[in-house]
């Protein structure tokens, strides 16, 4: 027993440092997000994480806490997200909504390991990629890159096109739904079907008003819950290249499994309203920090190193996701 407190202790005093440059960048996010509503707090926990990670001198101490948060924190933060979807919204959003959800992320999904290959883009980065940009952004990296063979700078390489190309989108499509006077449920439906992050869809609909976020929301939340089923393919297609030996990955993260689990729970009703409000305030405190963390480990120089062909990838599946939100949503109501 005593080993045991003592090896905790231990491991505290290594994570502690990390954690708190952590904790002190969400509350700067959620401070600047508070000054200025048009900015997410976590587009700008991505922004402290990347400065933060290249800054020369950073103290080593840190890192370790950091790196822990990076992976904890964002699974819990996607276990808390199914809390704010329920099997009805889904249903309510209509089977026209429903299939078009469906084409954008099974389309960008391949079209976009496709564009990996013929760019010559390796397997585990076009994996991590057509994931992001196909379901949730960072969080569905997050869950994918534990069952694919990849490096650390593929995974910090994918947060970073997210993050980049998620934030062209969160700013460009406004200015589309103004110029093309859409109604605020058409603007909602393609934001949600298009946009990366939860964050950045909330954003991009925002200008559109209350309504264009509500659907957007539910749109956005209703390609995340495809993250179980992309994930377990993924995962099967993986342990069936490494049949012959090595490491074999689980069909499923057992965060993925407890996002579904509470996606059941809210749609039972039994949680009120004070517990689900607390739980959206706790799932953003939580990937502000995991993003934090995420952006703290890319690193600039290999993020040029790889650059080129990373961002063809990126721009690539970012028209092609944006194109299939577009022309789906309209014309699949």
């Amino acid at each position: 027993m005593a080993k045991t407190v003592s090896g905790a202790r231990a491991g505290l005093s290594v994570l502690w440092p990390g954690l708190a440059v952590t904790v002190a960048a969400v509350v700067v996010s959620m401070a600047v997000a508070g000054l200025v509503p048009a900015v997410s707090a976590l587009t700008v926990a991505v922004v402290l994480g990347v400065v933060a990670g290249n800054v020369p001198g950073f103290p080593v101490s840190a890192r370790a806490g950091v790196a822990w948060s990076a992976r904890r924190l964002l699974r819990a933060g996607v276990v808390l997200l199914g809390l704010q979807l329920s099997v009805g919204q889904v249903l309510g959003l209509g089977a026209g909504t429903v299939g078009a959800v469906l084409l954008v992320v099974v389309v960008t999904f391949a079209g976009t390991v496709l564009l990996g290959r013929l760019l010559g883009v390796s397997r585990g980065l076009s994996w991590l990629v057509a994931t992001g940009f196909s379901i949730c952004g960072a969080s569905a990296v997050a869950a994918v890159e534990g069952v694919v063979e990849r490096d650390d700078e593929d995974v910090a390489t994918s947060v970073a096109m997210v993050t980049v190309f998620g934030t062209v989108s969160m700013l460009g499509l406004p200015v589309l739904f103004s110029a093309w006077g859409l109604p605020a449920e058409d603007a909602g439906r393609i934001a949600g079907g298009s946009v990366h992050e939860v964050a950045q869809v909330v954003a991009a609909a925002s200008p559109a008003g209350a309504a264009a976020v509500a659907i957007a929301v539910v749109v956005k939340l209703s390609r995340v819950v495809l993250l179980a089923p992309v994930v377990a393919v993924v995962s099967l297609l993986e342990r069936r290249r490494s049949a012959g030996g090595g490491r074999r990955p689980p069909i499923m993260p057992l965060f993925v499994l407890g996002f579904l689990l509470a996606v059941a729970l809210r749609s039972s009703g039994v949680l009120p309203e004070v517990v689900l409000g607390a739980a959206k305030q706790l799932t953003t405190l939580l990937l502000a920090g995991a993003l934090f963390a995420l952006g703290f480990s890319v690193r600039v120089k290999a993020l040029l190193r790889n650059g080129p062909k990373a961002f063809a990838l990126g721009a690539c599946s970012t028209i092609l996701v944006t194109a299939l939100g577009i022309t789906s949503m309209l014309l699949m109501p």
